[in-house]
């Protein structure tokens, strides 16, 4: 049974809970978002694999998840990477931002996100229970498909994506 950490608006811990129940009481837990580019200034994006149980088939980030009692941000971050794309990375924190996102079947996210970016040019080897495809798209192609097929990518994603891309603005490989 996968459990999630409890968190109030200032993300400090409030206990613990299983990470569906979680989500059908809405309740606000942990969670980190991993973005990573190529040397070209291009962001890695998955598609979610369809049985996922919620946002199957949207696309995203390159990963999401959320931390494990007693796990550090860094640490669950670094270890989703590799279990959902198989890679590893350094990845450093940026920023967090709350949200909060009812989906059809029931559940909502209801998050205080982690983020975190890295660069990478080597090997993907996605876990097929986690990530239908993944493909790597400028950030110019990812701003016009938000803004005319918005309903192809997940709520955080359209939430973090413009803070995202003012970091990016002012990286050197731009």
């Amino acid at each position: 049974m996968e459990k999630v950490i409890l968190v109030n608006e200032h993300d400090e811990e409030l206990g613990e809970m299983e990470k569906i129940e979680a989500h059908e009481k809405a309740l606000l837990h942990r969670a980190i978002s991993v973005f990573i580019f190529n040397q070209k200034g291009e962001m890695l994006l998955q598609q979610r694999a369809l049985k996922k149980y919620h946002s199957g088939g949207l696309w995203t980030n390159a990963c999401c998840s959320h931390p494990r009692p007693g796990e550090d941000v860094a640490a669950a971050a670094t270890r989703r990477l590799k279990e959902e794309l198989g890679f590893e990375t350094a990845i450093q924190k940026q920023f967090t931002f709350t949200y909060k996102s009812p989906f059809e079947n029931g559940l909502t996210e209801h998050e205080f996100d982690h983020v975190f970016i890295g660069t990478y040019d080597g090997a993907i080897h996605p876990n097929a229970d986690e990530v239908k495809d993944f493909c790597y798209k400028s950030m110019h192609d990812i701003a016009f498909n938000l803004n005319n097929q918005s309903n192809k990518y997940t709520s955080w994603f359209k939430i973090a994506f413009p803070r995202i891309m003012e970091w990016w603005k002012v990286q050197p490989l731009n």
